[in-house]
């Protein structure tokens, strides 16, 4: 690793963190943030919840397990780079497609090792996510000028660049339920995990209108995870506003929580630096049960918005700081969390989430044919 090239991280308050290059030679920029997760990397990397953001991974080792193409929630990574403290170009998995070092340069992912990543994470718990900067090719002078181009997450609406650019099918053609699924950002193994449970989905682009949708007659509505502001994104919000109308059943996941949230009256709001990990505490209030969860987002749903709502009741909420984690609409054959119940990677203690989900749709079917 000596013979890599030097590159700098620098942040927006200022602080500079010198390490080597790793990945593709170049630079990069976008709002640091940190994933507590101690495997999954490759999967991490390639969730488009993730697209403008670079990545510091906690845990020590990073590599060392190498890189697989069946890892992978997307047809690629979807970061801005990443910040590791070891990285490792040799990995023990024989079945390996190729090293991580390989597969970020052939993806054109520009990273920085031998970080002081324990450091770096208590800096950004104390002073929150920013914007920052990698590069193996300017000096500091000139990463200060770069940096001041990087865009603002706050207000950033991200989901229609990464959503699919036309609809695609998954799953059995003659499964019993039909869901139509608004692409947001999705990753793959949330649509393993509705395929598996019987569901034939179609996925469709993020501005879709909900009469287009409403062709297919699905017989459920999914709102999928993705990146950025989810206030801005008015044309998501109004067609859930009309899935609502309508009365069809509903399950949102992340910032398909959000949009969900956004579509009966209450506010999203920016978090101080997020959660991102494997391992965050949810505490489900219709059972009293707990849950180990993966977690990846940036902005949560008011609580304050939620309280004032006759509408809406909260299901679950986050045991470290009280957030919101999960809501039902009273009236309405909808839900959503939070959190990521696919869990990949992650524990998967909440995949029962996609049981009810298909319950509820199965429920509607039987009261619409009586």
């Amino acid at each position: 690793m000596s013979s890599k090239p030097k590159a700098y991280l620098l942040l927006e308050d200022g602080l500079l963190v010198e390490g080597i290059a790793i990945g593709k030679k170049g630079t990069t920029g976008g709002e640091i943030c940190f994933n507590t997760g101690m495997t999954g990397y490759q999967e991490i990397y390639t969730d488009p919840s993730y697209y403008g953001q670079i990545v510091v991974n906690t845990t020590a080792h990073i590599g060392n397990y190498g890189a697989l193409d069946i890892e992978q929630e997307s047809d690629g990574p979807k970061i801005k780079g990443i910040v590791v403290n070891e990285f490792s170009e040799d990995f023990s998995r024989k079945t390996a497609s190729s090293s991580l070092q390989e597969y970020l340069e052939n993806n054109g992912v520009v990273g920085i090792a031998d970080v002081d990543t324990r450091m770096l994470v208590r800096h950004i718990r104390s002073k929150g996510a920013m914007n920052a900067i990698i590069s193996s090719e300017l000096s500091p002078e000139e990463l200060k000028k770069e940096l001041k181009k990087v865009p603002s997450m706050d207000g950033l609406e991200l989901a229609s660049v990464v959503s699919t650019k036309k609809p695609y099918f998954i799953g059995e053609e003659d499964a019993p339920y039909k869901v139509a699924v608004l692409d947001v950002g999705i990753k793959k193994s949330i649509l393993t995990n509705l395929a598996s449970r019987g569901c034939y989905c179609q996925v469709f682009p993020a501005k879709t209108s909900f009469a287009e949708m409403e062709k297919w007659e699905p017989h459920g509505y999914f709102l999928s995870n993705g990146p950025g502001d989810p206030a801005p994104m008015d044309y998501a919000i109004n067609t859930v506003k009309e899935i609502l109308a309508a009365d069809k059943p509903i399950f949102g996941i992340c910032l398909g929580h959000q949009l969900l949230a956004l579509a009966n009256g209450i506010s999203t709001y920016k978090m101080h630096h997020g959660h991102r990990g494997l391992n965050h505490p949810v505490k489900n209030l219709v059972t009293g049960l707990g849950e180990m969860t993966s977690q990846n987002h940036g902005f949560a749903v008011s609580e304050k918005d939620i309280e004032n709502n006759k509408d809406v009741e909260v299901t679950h909420v986050h045991l470290n700081d009280k957030t919101i984690m999960g809501l039902k609409v009273k009236s309405k054959k909808a839900f959503s969390v939070q959190y990521h119940p696919e869990a990949s990677p992650g524990p998967h203690d909440s995949r029962y989430l996609f049981d009810e989900f298909v319950k509820m749709i199965k429920a509607s079917q039987l009261v619409e044919s009586r």
